[in-house]
């Protein structure tokens, strides 16, 4: 067989020292990416100086957490479509979990993008197909019957139908709720000012109090001063537990959403609860002639998709609204 000289000749001699060398470049490169805990940690700081909740920033951490763990990556780069696919598909959870974690993941790379440590969003297509339930809003009957059989000569009984009302006539949530404080309504003008440090979406927000509303909160604040003053507490939230002190804001599940569900049961009233009554306020306002945008931004919503699904309209509501622009 004729030998093809010269064709597997390399021309340029690589001693051992020269081979170390080209491998520690390589190692010297890698150091320049991005430590995916590094970008979290920046983030997660970055976040909380901006004002985000306890309970956001704890998802935030636990879920990425588990991201890392689960797809074995140490650099941020090294986050592509396939380990987030297969991250997804690791998973034994429903679909809308599924989805719940992959936003958080898409949030967390998105504001990497905004630090310049990423480029490109490969992200943007990778979603988990749900089967949206959508969630019926409580009705007017039931919480106009919830309200006239709560017993209003208590310190507990005045308080729940203060919240329920300030819920149904503002649709504020029910976190928010139990951070309000006396500095937050404007009897004068009879207006509720919502600074964004108590709100989900951070910006200001103001709504309009009924008389109704004005008055119970003078009682209640009455009540407040004396049942802290028993108790030595000092604070000026509106609405307190039974020994004076602010209700548990970080959870959903505080002492007013647990009154809700003890009146749901004891007055057999379907779907009270503080989630469905800010749907009826939604409802309630379309109703009345206002305009999805101006729901939405009453809702504190950043998405019109997210305030149509409040609103459940059936279909021959479908119809007889859009007669109206034949």
């Amino acid at each position: 067989m004729t030998k093809k000289t010269g064709l597997f000749d390399v021309d340029v001699t690589l001693t051992t020292k020269e081979l170390t060398t080209s491998i520690k470049g390589v190692k010297a490169t890698t150091a320049h990416y991005k430590l995916f805990s590094e970008a979290l940690g920046t983030i997660i700081n970055q976040m909380q100086v901006s004002g985000y909740r306890p309970r956001t920033l704890k998802d935030y951490d636990t879920i990425l957490h588990n991201f890392t763990k689960s797809t074995g990556i140490t650099y941020l780069e090294e986050v592509t479509v396939d380990t987030i696919y297969s991250w997804l598909d690791s998973m034994q959870v429903v679909n809308q979990t599924k989805l719940t974690r992959l936003k958080v993941v898409k949030s967390f790379l998105g504001k990497c993008i905004n630090n310049g440590w990423l480029k490109v969003n490969f992200w943007h297509s990778i979603n988990v197909k749900v089967d949206k339930k959508v969630k019926k809003g409580a009705k007017p009957n039931d919480i106009a019957i919830l309200i006239s059989l709560i017993d209003k000569s208590t310190f507990i009984g005045l308080r729940d139908v203060t919240a329920v009302l300030t819920m149904y006539k503002t649709g504020i949530r029910i976190n928010t709720l139990g951070q309000l404080e006396e500095k937050h309504i404007d009897f004068d003008n009879k207006v509720l000012v919502l600074n964004g440090a108590i709100l989900k979406n951070h910006q200001l927000l103001k709504l309009p109090l009924n008389d109704q509303l004005i008055q119970l909160y003078r009682v209640l604040i009455k009540q407040n001063i004396k049942v802290r003053e028993y108790y030595g507490e000092s604070n000026t939230n509106i609405f307190i537990s039974t020994k004076g002190t602010s209700l548990n804001t970080k959870s959903t599940n505080n002492a007013i959403s647990k009154q809700l569900t003890k009146y749901a049961k004891r007055f057999e009233l379907e779907n009270i609860n503080a989630h469905a009554i800010r749907r009826a306020y939604a409802k309630n306002l379309h109703d009345n002639g206002a305009s999805i945008a101006l729901i939405s931004k009453a809702l504190g919503h950043s998405d019109l998709a997210v305030t149509t699904q409040y609103l459940d309209l059936d279909v021959e509501e479908v119809a007889s609204n859009l007669r109206e622009y034949l």
